[in-house]
């Protein structure tokens, strides 16, 4: 199943989304021009793992040296702290926890038929009559989720 989140444009840097599918909610967080959605469950215990903070990740390549990297976060369930690569799911407390479950995000722009579709009826005979055709333009992308299952590393 595909779920239509935002469009990009209302969809800032830094930002996320929590959407409900069926009895399911899921994160969409917006990292720069990524995406990246995560199973809105805490693995350790059933916490809305979404509405957690996110951190970047500290990187050092010696003593006296440090920074931060941008664009690797992880993301602490708000009941206990527990923290999770906003990427895959991975747990970094809690050996041998399972990692949440993540989502293929993709941006796509927006559904339309183009001028050059057509929609084809077996066994029917073309009438006398032509409709008035319409081009289509798309003028926005949207950010979507993709729920299907997928394979996991091991």
């Amino acid at each position: 199943m595909r779920i239509v989140v935002a469009k990009v444009s209302e969809f800032p840097p830094g930002d996320r989304k929590v959407v409900r599918v069926g009895t399911r909610t899921i994160g969409v967080f917006r990292v720069g021009e990524k995406f990246y959605a995560l199973n809105n469950y805490c693995p350790h215990q059933g916490g809305p793992l979404c509405l957690g903070r996110t951190q970047p990740t500290a990187v050092s390549e010696g003593p006296g040296d440090f920074g931060i990297n941008e664009d690797e976060l992880f993301l602490a369930c708000p009941w206990h702290g527990w923290e999770y690569d906003i990427k895959t799911g991975q747990s970094y407390f809690g050996p041998g926890q399972p990692p949440v479950r993540s989502y293929g995000v993709a941006v796509t722009p927006g559904v339309g038929l183009a001028e050059d579709t057509a929609i084809r009826f077996p066994d029917r005979i073309p009438g006398p009559y032509v409709a008035e055709t319409f081009d289509v333009r798309v003028e926005e992308d949207y950010v979507v989720v993709d729920t299907t299952a997928r394979q996991t590393a091991r």
